[in-house]
C-alpha cells in the first residue's frame, strides 16, 4: 500500500478496513452551466479531461491584472467504482478545497454545499452510493460577487484584492471509506466532526522526553452497542515503533460519538524545529475482539513553544522572527495554485534556506498541501482563517469565527503552525476573546498563540504588531506582519546593465536598490532584537516571498515584491536575507554578499555594495585593495564609487571573533551558447496530468559561466507527452512597444494604487519564446497520461542551441475511478539545519533602566504613558514652548548611553531636542524620520534625572514617499501626525532608556 501523506487518512502500517483513495485523477470539466448535469444521466462526453488540482482560468496567472481574472461557473463530473463490500460501511467525500462556493452531487442526489471558498469541506455520500458506478457532479460559481445563499452576505475575503480568483476544484480530493464503526474526520462544518488530536506536553528538551497524548473523536452508526479498543503506535522518521500505548476500552450505543484517548511519556524524541522538519506517524487505531476494525495514521511532530516577555521560544531557544508575508495562493504563471507536492517543497525550502523561519500566510488558510510542506521543510508558519483589512459585524464577523474554527480543527496536527492569526487588522477586543475561546476549545494543547495583526494594547491577544511599523514589548511578542513593501522586477539589475533601469522608489526599483532597501528596513528590527533591553521586537516578515499575482503597486499588473520572482529565481534580496538571516537571533555563521554582479562596460564607475554579517569587509579588484567599506544598517558596506576593470572582485569580511567569510564575482567571457538543466520531483516526471517538471535555460560563456548580461530571446520547441506552460518574463509577447505614458491602476476600495506602463502586458505567459533576464529563465512544463521521451530545444540568435531530454515514469494504474498513490508521499522530511541548538540564542547587549517618577511642562497626569508598554498611549505636551519638556527621574543614579523615543508622527517629524542628565548636555540635534523609533546615542552618562526638551518647531516632511499601501491613517497604522499638530508639540509614544550590559 502506498504510504499515505495526508494526515486522516487510512493508516499505510496498520491493516483495517478503513481506505483512503486518491480522486484527483479523470475528471471531466466545461465552463458554463449546462441545465441537468448533476445528473447521473447527463453526457458529458464532450466536455474537456481534467486532473485535480484544476483552474479553469489557471492560464491567466500573471498574465492579466487579478481584478481581470475570468470568473462564473464550472462544472466537474467523475465516475467511479466501489471496491466489493465498501457498500457495508460508510463513504466520506473529502475537498481540500474549492473556489468559491460549490454543489456537489452524487448520483443525482444532492450531498453538499460549501461557499466560503477558503478551507476544506466533507460530505457523507454513503445514502446516496449504489452498486456498481457512480457519478460525482460538482457545480462550481466562481464569482467575485458571490453571495451566501441562506443569508444573502458575501464573504470579506473574496476580495478583489489580495485573494487571487483561480476558480475551479483547486484542490487534492480524496474518498474515505470506513466502517460503520469509525474514527471521523477533522471536517466541523460539513459533518460535525473533529478527527484526531495529537500533542505533546511536559517537555524536557535537554533531555529529549515529553508526553504525548493522542485522542479520537469515535462515532458507532451501527445498529449495536460496539465494545471498542483504543491502541496508539507511535513510529519514528525511518517506520521504527518507538511507543505502543493502550488506551483502555470503551462501550459506544448506536449512534453514540465518543472521544477516547491515550497517553505516554517517551525519551529519545526528535523535536521538529526551524529546518528541522521531523515527523511522526501516530497511528490510531480502533480494535473489537482483539482485531483491528479502523486505524488512521496522523503525521505530526513535537515541539514545545513559549510566547511571552516580548519573545518567541521554539524549543526553549528565543527566535527573533524573520521571515516571509507569502499571498495563500503561492502561485505559479500559467498554472496558477495547480501545483504538486514537491513544487511546494521546492518554494517553501527555499525559504528557509534564505534563512526565513517563518511564513505568515495572508487573509486566508493556506492549502493543505503547503501546511504539510511546511511541515515537511522545518517552516514554521502563521495561519489566518479568512479575511480582508479591518474587523466587521454581524454574519461576516459569525463566517470568519466558523472558518477560524474550521481551520484549527483541520490543521491542529501540523507542528509547523505556531500562530493562529484572527485577522489582518486590529480587531476589537470581544471579538478577539471569541477568537479566543475558539482556540482554547478546540486546540488547547498544540503551543500556539492567537492573535491579529495590531492588537497593540490588547490584554486578550497574544502576539501583535503592525504591518509597516516598528513595535516593541515587553509582554506579548510583537513582530510586523508586512514590512519592505517596495518592488522590482528580477530583469533590472542595476542602472548600469541593459535595460539601464535607474532605482525609482518606492515600487518600481532594480535588484541593487531592492537588496539594499531590504537591508536597511530589517536592520531596524534587528537592532531592537531580542537582547537588547526590556522591551523588544521579535521580528518581522517582508512582503513577499514570491512575485504575486495580487495586489501590485509597481509598473506591472502583478506585484514583484519577491524575494524571488514568480518561477522562484533568486534576486539580490534573497541573498541578502541569507546573509543577515543565518540565525536564531544574531547571525551565527559568517557570510558575505557581493550584490550585483561584475560585467560592466569600459569607463563604469558605479558604486559597490556588500552585505555581510562581519564587522569590517575590505574589497579587492585583480588582487588589490580597495579598502574597507563604510559600514550602514549594520549589515551593509558601501564604497561609492569603483571604477570599473574586468576580472575578479572580492569581498573578505572579518568578525570580531576573527571568524572569516568572503564572496566573488567575476568578468564573464562574451554569450556563445545556451544550456538546459532540468528539475523534477522524488519520483521523476510522472506522467499522472498533474506533475511538473522545471526547465533551468541559461545564457552561458564558453567556460560555461552564466552571462548575467544576457536578455536574449529563447525559442522552444517541446515534443512528447507533455504540456508547455512556460515562464515569465517583463513585457509582452506580442512584441507591442510599452505604454510611454503611465496608466493609473483601478482604483479598488482599502488601496492606493500607483500609476504604471505595463500594465496591459502579458508578460510572456505561454508563449512558446520568451527572454532571458539576467542570463536564466525558468520554464515548466506539465505531464501528460503516457509514457514517452519529453524532449524541449532551445534557441536563440548566434547562440549554440540546447537540447534537454527529460526521462519520464507511468503514473500508477487508477481503478475505476479511485488510485492509492499519493504523490506527497514520496516528499522526504528535510533535516537541513538540524535540530534545535542546545542554549539560548539571546546574547543581552544592553540594560534598561526604568524610571520611577516622571513629570513634564504640560499635561503631567498623561507623562507616565511614555514608559507604559503600551504603544496606543502617547504623552502630549500643550504647543507651549516653554512647556515643551518631560523629565523622569531613576531611583537612584544610572549609567545610561542611549535613549530610544517613539515620538508622534515618527515617519514624518524630526524633532529638534535637548537631553540632559542631572544638567549636563549629553545630546543636542534632531532626531531621524523613521518607522517607529529613533535611536539617539549619547556618551556613558551616569544620573539620576533625564530631561528632554524640545528646542525647535517641528514640520511635517514625509520620508518614506508613497509607501502607504492602504487608504486611511487607521488601515495604514496611525502614527499621530494626524491628531497631534506639528510645532512645539513634544509627543512622545515610549520612552526607553538603556546603558551598558
Amino acid at each position: 500500500m502506498a504510504t499515505p501523506a495526508w494526515t486522516h487518512d487510512a493508516s499505510s502500517v496498520v491493516r483495517s478496513s478503513r481506505a483512503t483513495y486518491n480522486l484527483n485523477a479523470d475528471w471531466r470539466t466545461i465552463t458554463g452551466d449546462p441545465a441537468g448535469a448533476q445528473a447521473s444521466a447527463f453526457d458529458d462526453r464532450g466536455w474537456n479531461l481534467a486532473t485535480l488540482p484544476h483552474a479553469f482560468n489557471e492560464r491567466e496567472a500573471f498574465a492579466r491584472d487579478i481584478k481581470d481574472l475570468s470568473a462564473g461557473i464550472n462544472w466537474y463530473r467523475k465516475r467511479i467504482t466501489l471496491p466489493d463490500g465498501a457498500e457495508a460501511g460508510k463513504a466520506f467525500l473529502e475537498f481540500e478545497g474549492v473556489r468559491q462556493a460549490a454543489e456537489v452531487w452524487v448520483n443525482g442526489t444532492p450531498v453538499a454545499l460549501s461557499e466560503h471558498g477558503a478551507m476544506a469541506f466533507g460530505a457523507d455520500i454513503t445514502a446516496a452510493l449504489k452498486a456498481g458506478e457512480n457519478v460525482i457532479a460538482v457545480r462550481v460559481d466562481s464569482d467575485w460577487r458571490y453571495k451566501e445563499r441562506a443569508t444573502g452576505s458575501g464573504f470579506q475575503w473574496n476580495d478583489r484584492n489580495f485573494n487571487v480568483n483561480y476558480g475551479g476544484i483547486t484542490k487534492n480530493v480524496r474518498l474515505h471509506l470506513t466502517p460503520r464503526t469509525y474514527q471521523t474526520l477533522p471536517l466541523y462544518s460539513a459533518l460535525g466532526t473533529t478527527g484526531q488530536y495529537v500533542w505533546a506536553d511536559a517537555f524536557d528538551i535537554a533531555a529529549r522526553t515529553a508526553t504525548i497524548h493522542a485522542e479520537t473523536q469515535v462515532r458507532n452508526e451501527d445498529g449495536r452497542p460496539r465494545t471498542l479498543g483504543y491502541r496508539v503506535e507511535i513510529r519514528d522518521a525511518t517506520g521504527r515503533i518507538v511507543a505502543r500505548v493502550d488506551g483502555g476500552r470503551a462501550t459506544l450505543a448506536p449512534g453514540e460519538t465518543r472521544t477516547l484517548t491515550a497517553a505516554r511519556r517517551l525519551t529519545g524524541l526528535n523535536f521538529w524545529s526551524w529546518g528541522y522538519g521531523y515527523l511522526y506517524r501516530v497511528t490510531t487505531s480502533l480494535t473489537e475482539a482483539g482485531k483491528v476494525i479502523d486505524a488512521v495514521d496522523t503525521l505530526t511532530g513535537f515541539r514545545s513553544t513559549r510566547f511571552g516577555d516580548g519573545m518567541v521560544r521554539l524549543n526553549g531557544r528565543v527566535m527573533q522572527v524573520h521571515g516571509y508575508a507569502q499571498r495563500t495562493s503561492n502561485e505559479w504563471p500559467a498554472v496558477g495554485v495547480s501545483i504538486p507536492p514537491w513544487i511546494s517543497d521546492f518554494s517553501n525550502a527555499l525559504m528557509v534556506e534564505s534563512g526565513g523561519n517563518l511564513v505568515r500566510w495572508m487573509h486566508i488558510t493556506p492549502s493543505k498541501q503547503d501546511i504539510e510542506s511546511a511541515d515537511r521543510v522545518g517552516l514554521p508558519q502563521a495561519m489566518p482563517a479568512g479575511d480582508a483589512e479591518h474587523d466587521v459585524e454581524g454574519r461576516r464577523w459569525e463566517q470568519r469565527t466558523a472558518l477560524m474554527r474550521d481551520a484549527i480543527i483541520y490543521n491542529r496536527n501540523n507542528p509547523s503552525i505556531l500562530f493562529y492569526e484572527s485577522g489582518n487588522e486590529s480587531i476589537s477586543e470581544p471579538h478577539m476573546a471569541a477568537m479566543k475561546a475558539i482556540r482554547d476549545a478546540h486546540d488547547p494543547h498544540g503551543g500556539r498563540a492567537i492573535g491579529s495583526r495590531e492588537m497593540l494594547d490588547s490584554k486578550v491577544a497574544e502576539y501583535g504588531g503592525e504591518m509597516l511599523y516598528l513595535n516593541k514589548s515587553a509582554r506579548h511578542p510583537m513582530w510586523a506582519m508586512e514590512y519592505s513593501r517596495d518592488e522590482g522586477a528580477r530583469l533590472y539589475q542595476d542602472e548600469y546593465t541593459a535595460p539601464f533601469h535607474k532605482d525609482a522608489p518606492d515600487y518600481n526599483r532594480n535588484q541593487d536598490s531592492h537588496a539594499i532597501e531590504d537591508v536597511r528596513r530589517w536592520y531596524d528590527y534587528y537592532r531592537i532584537r531580542p537582547g537588547t533591553g526590556r522591551r523588544v521586537s521579535s521580528g518581522g516578515v517582508n512582503i513577499i516571498w514570491s512575485d504575486s499575482n495580487t495586489h501590485y503597486r509597481g509598473d506591472n499588473n502583478y506585484r514583484r515584491s519577491g524575494e524571488v520572482d514568480a518561477v522562484r529565481l533568486p534576486k539580490q534580496g534573497y541573498f541578502a536575507h541569507k546573509v543577515m538571516w543565518n540565525g536564531w537571533v544574531d547571525p551565527e555563521t559568517p557570510a558575505t554578499h557581493i550584490i550585483g554582479h561584475w560585467n560592466h562596460a569600459p569607463g563604469t564607475i558605479k558604486p559597490v555594495s556588500v552585505v555581510s554579517n562581519g564587522d569590517a569587509v575590505e574589497l579587492f579588484l585583480n588582487g588589490r585593495s580597495l579598502g574597507k567599506g563604510v559600514r550602514s544598517s549594520g549589515f551593509l558596506f558601501t564604497w561609492p564609487a569603483v571604477a570599473w576593470q574586468p576580472g575578479t572582485l572580492r569581498a573578505v569580511a572579518t568578525g570580531g571573533d576573527g571568524r572569516r567569510s568572503e564572496h566573488v564575482v567575476e568578468t564573464v567571457g562574451a554569450p556563445v551558447a545556451l544550456r538546459l538543466k532540468s528539475r523534477t520531483g522524488p519520483r521523476g516526471f510522472v506522467m499522472d496530468g498533474a506533475d511538473i517538471a522545471l526547465v533551468d535555460v541559461e545564457v552561458v560563456d564558453a567556460q560555461g559561466r552564466r552571462v548575467p548580461t544576457a536578455n536574449d530571446k529563447v525559442a522552444f520547441t517541446l515534443t512528447g507527452p507533455a504540456e508547455w506552460r512556460g515562464g515569465i518574463a517583463q513585457g509582452d509577447s506580442s512584441g507591442k512597444p510599452r505604454a510611454a505614458q503611465a496608466v493609473q491602476g483601478e482604483v479598488v476600495p482599502g488601496t492606493t494604487p500607483t500609476a504604471g506602463t505595463a500594465r496591459g502586458e502579458d508578460n510572456y505567459i505561454l508563449s512558446p519564446s520568451l527572454p532571458v533576464e539576467a542570463g536564466v529563465n525558468r520554464v515548466l512544463l506539465r505531464a501528460g497520461h503516457t509514457r514517452g521521451v519529453v524532449r524541449l530545444m532551445a534557441s536563440a540568435p548566434g547562440l549554440k542551441p540546447a537540447t534537454l531530454t527529460i526521462p519520464t515514469v507511468a503514473a500508477k494504474p487508477v481503478s475505476g475511478g479511485l488510485s492509492r498513490d499519493v504523490a506527497a508521499a514520496a516528499q522526504p522530511g528535510l533535516l537541513t539545519r538540524g535540530p534545535t541548538p542546545a542554549g539560548d540564542a539571546l546574547k543581552p547587549t544592553r540594560s534598561t533602566q526604568m524610571p520611577v517618577a516622571v513629570t513634564a511642562g504640560s499635561n503631567p497626569g498623561d507623562a507616565a504613558k511614555t514608559f507604559d508598554d503600551n504603544e496606543l498611549s502617547r504623552w502630549v505636551g500643550d504647543g507651549s514652548r516653554d512647556k515643551a519638556w518631560i523629565e523622569y527621574r531613576f531611583a537612584r543614579p544610572v549609567t545610561l548611553n542611549e535613549i530610544e523615543l517613539k515620538l508622534v508622527g515618527w515617519r514624518s517629524r524630526a524633532y529638534p531636542l535637548a537631553i540632559t542628565i542631572d544638567g549636563r548636555e549629553v545630546w543636542r540635534g534632531a532626531t531621524e524620520r523613521q518607522l517607529g523609533y529613533a535611536s539617539i546615542p549619547i556618551p556613558a552618562t551616569t544620573g539620576q534625572v533625564v530631561r528632554i526638551t524640545q528646542v525647535g518647531p517641528t514640520e511635517d516632511r514625509d520620508a518614506f514617499g508613497k509607501i502607504v499601501e492602504l487608504a486611511t491613517a487607521r488601515q495604514a497604522g496611525d502614527t499621530g501626525a494626524d491628531a497631534v499638530p506639528a510645532g512645539w508639540r513634544l509627543a512622545i509614544v515610549e520612552a526607553d532608556f538603556h546603558g551598558p550590559r
